[in-house]
Protein backbone atom coordinates (compact mmCIF):
# COMPACT_ATOMS: atom_id res chain seq x y z
CA UNK A 1 0.00 0.00 0.00
CA UNK A 2 1.32 3.42 -0.94
CA UNK A 3 2.16 5.95 1.73
CA UNK A 4 -0.07 8.95 2.12
CA UNK A 5 1.29 12.27 0.94
CA UNK A 6 2.28 14.81 3.56
CA UNK A 7 0.75 18.26 3.61
CA UNK A 8 3.96 19.67 2.12
CA UNK A 9 3.94 17.10 -0.67
CA UNK A 10 0.34 17.98 -1.54
CA UNK A 11 1.21 21.68 -1.60
CA UNK A 12 4.21 20.96 -3.82
CA UNK A 13 2.05 18.84 -6.13
CA UNK A 14 -0.51 21.64 -6.48
CA UNK A 15 2.16 24.28 -7.14
CA UNK A 16 4.00 21.99 -9.56
CA UNK A 17 0.78 21.38 -11.48
CA UNK A 18 0.09 25.11 -11.77
CA UNK A 19 3.68 25.77 -12.80
CA UNK A 20 3.62 23.11 -15.52
CA UNK A 21 0.37 24.49 -16.91
CA UNK A 22 1.98 27.87 -17.58
CA UNK A 23 1.50 29.39 -14.13
CA UNK A 24 -2.28 29.76 -14.46
CA UNK A 25 -4.87 26.97 -14.24
CA UNK A 26 -8.56 26.27 -13.67
CA UNK A 27 -9.54 24.72 -10.35
CA UNK A 28 -10.79 21.53 -12.03
CA UNK A 29 -7.29 20.87 -13.38
CA UNK A 30 -5.94 21.12 -9.85
CA UNK A 31 -8.73 18.89 -8.53
CA UNK A 32 -8.00 16.04 -10.92
CA UNK A 33 -4.25 16.54 -11.32
CA UNK A 34 -3.71 16.82 -7.60
CA UNK A 35 -5.96 13.83 -6.86
CA UNK A 36 -7.90 15.75 -4.21
CA UNK A 37 -11.50 15.78 -3.04
CA UNK A 38 -13.43 19.01 -3.59
CA UNK A 39 -13.38 19.84 0.13
CA UNK A 40 -9.64 19.27 0.43
CA UNK A 41 -9.05 21.29 -2.73
CA UNK A 42 -10.92 24.30 -1.31
CA UNK A 43 -8.98 24.03 1.95
CA UNK A 44 -5.59 23.88 0.25
CA UNK A 45 -6.36 26.62 -2.27
CA UNK A 46 -7.43 28.99 0.50
CA UNK A 47 -4.35 28.15 2.53
CA UNK A 48 -2.09 28.79 -0.49
CA UNK A 49 -3.84 32.11 -1.19
CA UNK A 50 -3.50 33.17 2.47
CA UNK A 51 0.22 32.28 2.40
CA UNK A 52 0.75 34.28 -0.80
CA UNK A 53 1.80 31.25 -2.88
CA UNK A 54 -1.02 31.62 -5.42
CA UNK A 55 -3.63 34.18 -6.44
CA UNK A 56 -7.23 33.70 -7.46
CA UNK A 57 -7.94 35.57 -10.70
CA UNK A 58 -11.08 36.04 -12.75
CA UNK A 59 -10.80 36.10 -16.54
CA UNK A 60 -13.83 36.33 -18.82
CA UNK A 61 -16.12 35.10 -16.06
CA UNK A 62 -13.95 32.07 -15.22
CA UNK A 63 -11.86 31.43 -12.13
CA UNK A 64 -8.17 30.62 -12.40
CA UNK A 65 -5.37 30.16 -9.90
CA UNK A 66 -2.06 31.78 -10.71
CA UNK A 67 1.37 31.18 -9.23
CA UNK A 68 2.95 33.86 -7.12
CA UNK A 69 6.66 34.44 -6.61
CA UNK A 70 6.44 32.94 -3.14
CA UNK A 71 4.98 29.75 -4.66
CA UNK A 72 7.95 29.37 -7.00
CA UNK A 73 10.32 29.94 -4.08
CA UNK A 74 8.59 27.23 -2.04
CA UNK A 75 8.99 24.80 -4.94
CA UNK A 76 12.72 25.50 -5.19
CA UNK A 77 13.28 24.98 -1.47
CA UNK A 78 11.11 21.87 -1.34
CA UNK A 79 13.14 20.30 -4.17
CA UNK A 80 16.36 20.96 -2.22
CA UNK A 81 14.96 19.29 0.88
CA UNK A 82 13.74 16.28 -1.12
CA UNK A 83 17.15 15.88 -2.78
CA UNK A 84 18.89 16.09 0.58
CA UNK A 85 16.63 13.52 2.24
CA UNK A 86 17.10 11.13 -0.69
CA UNK A 87 20.87 11.60 -0.57
CA UNK A 88 20.85 10.48 3.06
CA UNK A 89 18.43 7.63 2.38
CA UNK A 90 15.62 9.06 4.48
Amino acid sequence: MAERRSKHEIIYDILNLISHKGGKVKPTHILYGGNLSHDRLKKYLQELIDAGFIEKVEDKGKTFYQMGEKGYKFMEEFKKIEEMTQAFGI
